[in-house]
């Protein structure tokens, strides 16, 4: 009977170490697919500082070429219609 219970505690230990396997297997590959993650992320963080500094220097030159042609424009010219 205590061998019957010993091997019965046995089988459960093993299959407790299985599951243990089975779960830091899984942990290590989540660890791995978090890593590429936080790269992506890091990456696209870059290219949207990329972007932004791109639009802002649009928005610069925007606001110049927008001074030159308020600049350039003929003043508007007033005609007297009395007769």
């Amino acid at each position: 009977m205590l061998l019957n219970e010993f091997l019965k505690e046995h089988r459960k230990v093993e299959g407790q170490k299985a599951t243990i396997t089975q779960v830091n297997s899984t942990v290590a590959k989540q660890e791995v697919a978090i890593t590429q993650l936080n790269s992506m992320v890091a990456q696209q963080q870059e290219e949207i500082k990329a972007l932004t500094a791109s639009l802002k220097e649009q928005a610069s030159q925007i606001q110049k070429v927008s001074a030159q042609l308020a600049f350039s424009k003929p003043a508007a010219q007033v005609v007297d219609n009395k007769q």
